[in-house]
């Protein structure tokens, strides 16, 4: 089979390494391996199912295994008329106004996502002409793949003009965007201007754009995780892949690329340990490169538990009951436990009709499946002492076909009274990614940001309400489980002006703060105020300007350090 087709076949599987591949090629036979680079640090690894002697071992190494990402946009609103509210809360009109004129200019957005409506007025210039530099479509296969990826089909702006220039655009350019969340997305970073403004008009409309359009994850890793059959879901190393080819367009048109992220998971440490998350900070510290990353709409979802076996009500406490309550129809979960070095746990599990499965000490890294006698559930406990990218014991439990009813799981210390930490994290899956109601009884609220918005040098941002200035109930909330400061500054996501209507989600505050930065990178780099500017510096020079109130200590678990303002960003370097 040619790699091309191992890539896209449900047979092969996808592996994530840090390390060389010569291990896997010297094992299996040449035909049942294929691998891509990046950047000389992570192999994306394909191998035959048939070459693997435990396949239960693969879907449980939590480091090489890949996750899976979901859209983060989420409610509709009514209205059709272009509301520049959300602009103008931002300071970002401000400044698209003489004397700074920031618009975008010299500057490209890379828009990783469900694609983009090409034939748009949205995405086009005055004369007709497309603002899209290039379009790498995973899902189609009948074109030309961008070199070096072996997969999909890569489309030119002269290709998409040529189309638009045609009686059948699809014709030339077959890339569609069936979803909407892309357009979306591309629409609110860096839409073009039209009618004046009054019609449209985008953070950055004079900004490049480049798009990807993910492929929908392999089957077997839906099915590892549970996923409905009609979610979108997308796999960590296409994502990666997506931000190595983003990456290659700073060098080859010299111009500051800014990448936007409107995805989101719950699997994961929450501390930014994930390949995908260390592989974006990677980027973000490149000069000339800045990477935004909505925190997600998990903040009101009761999807997270904290928990602390050293109980100030119960001292020498060392087990806590945690539950969860499953409504009729669920088709399963994965739950993840994550401890805190130097502890040791245990998790006991009882089902509604009271059957239990003891609590069972674990090695290194074992799995156990257990079935129940009077239910038809299934749960299969993964246990690893030390998870390889955050060094922290990780317990992952599949629930399959749960009954609908309370499950209790029992977390305890597995040496009674040696109890040193205490505390201990527990995630349930983004909602999107369950078919029926799957809540903790007593959740946390914060430590809701999802990943990748957890990554340390990314621009994190969670999202409030521009018009009331309220912050938006259902945004994820810092901090990170290791207690480091995300998300940066909020930025608006509800009622946001898109293509058609107006939508709310996280991933609108994330496209707002990349035509942000946009703006910003054509003013520090093109127009060479400061031309070795990235993330990092960035972030810094946001969170100085952004909008602070009185009566709120920052930072803060919601609004991180306040509110974007980016002409507040721009009067902080005068000293206004």
């Amino acid at each position: 089979m040619e790699c091309r087709d191992s890539i896209l076949s449900n047979e092969y599987y996808d592996v994530i390494t840090d390390f060389a591949i010569n291990q896997y090629a010297s094992e299996v036979e040449p035909e049942d391996f294929c691998h891509l680079t990046i950047e000389d640090y992570y192999n994306i690894v394909y191998l035959n199912r048939r070459a693997l002697p435990n396949p239960n071992e693969y879907f449980y190494d939590h480091r090489s295994i890949p996750k899976l990402y979901g859209l983060m946009q989420e409610t509709e609103a009514g209205g059709v008329s272009f509301d520049p509210n959300s602009l103008i809360v931002s300071g970002i009109t401000q400044v698209q106004r003489e004397p700074l004129n920031l618009l975008g200019r010299g500057c490209v957005i890379v828009l990783i996502d469900t694609g983009i409506d090409y034939t748009n007025p949205v995405f086009r210039n005055p004369d007709g002409s497309s603002r899209i530099l290039a379009i790498w479509d995973q899902t189609i296969q009948t074109g030309t793949a961008p070199e070096g990826f072996l997969y999909g089909s890569e489309y030119s702006r002269e290709e998409i003009n040529r189309a638009l220039q045609s009686e059948d655009p699809y014709e030339i350019v077959p890339s569609r965007d069936e979803n909407g969340h892309g357009s979306n997305l591309a629409a609110v970073a860096a839409g073009s201007i039209l009618g004046n403004g009054m019609e449209y008009m985008g953070v950055a409309p004079e900004a490049d754009i480049v798009v990807v359009k993910l492929k929908e994850c392999k089957d077997y890793l839906r099915e590892f995780y549970l996923i409905p059959r009609n979610v979108p879901a997308y796999q960590e190393n296409d994502i990666m892949l997506a931000v190595l080819y983003g990456d290659g367009f700073a060098t080859s048109f010299q111009k500051p690329v800014i990448f936007c992220i409107g995805l989101g998971t719950n699997y994961g440490d929450h501390a930014g340990s994930s390949a995908l998350s260390r592989y974006l900070d990677m980027t973000a510290v490149k000069r000339s490169r800045a990477v935004v990353v909505c925190g997600g709409n998990e903040g009101n979802a009761a999807h997270h538990y904290q928990g602390n076996l050293i109980s100030p009500e119960s001292p020498g406490a060392s087990r806590e009951a945690v539950e969860v309550r499953v409504g009729p129809g669920s088709d399963g979960f994965l739950l993840e436990l994550w401890g805190n070095l130097p502890d040791i746990v245990t998790v006991s599990v009882r089902s509604p009709g009271g059957e239990t499965i003891p609590p069972i000490r674990l090695g290194v890294q074992d799995i156990i499946t257990y079935g129940f006698i009077y239910e038809r559930t299934r749960i299969t406990i993964a246990g690893t002492l030390v998870e390889t990218a955050s060094g922290e014991e990780l317990i992952t439990m599949r629930v399959q076909a749960p009954t609908p009813g309370i499950w209790t799981f029992v977390v305890e210390a597995a040496r009674d009274m040696d109890v040193h930490n205490g505390r201990f994290n527990m995630w349930l899956p983004i909602r999107q990614f369950l078919n029926a109601e799957v809540t903790f009884l007593k959740p946390s609220p914060y430590t809701t940001l999802t990943e990748p918005a957890m990554a340390s040098d990314v621009i994190s941002v969670s999202t409030y309400d521009g018009v009331t200035r309220s912050f938006y109930i259902e945004s994820g909330r810092g901090f990170t489980r290791t207690g480091e400061i995300n998300p940066d500054f909020a930025a608006p996501g509800v009622n946001v002006s898109v293509i058609r209507g107006k939508q709310t989600g996280s991933s609108l505050a994330a496209a707002i703060t990349a035509g942000a930065v946009a703006q910003f990178m054509q003013w520090a780099v093109v127009e060479g105020n400061n031309i070795f500017v990235e993330s990092r510096e960035i972030k810094n020079y946001f969170v100085r300007g952004a909008t602070r109130s009185y009566d709120v200590t920052y930072p803060n678990r919601e609004w991180g350090y306040g509110q974007l303002d980016l002409q507040g960003t721009f009067d902080v370097m005068i000293g206004v």
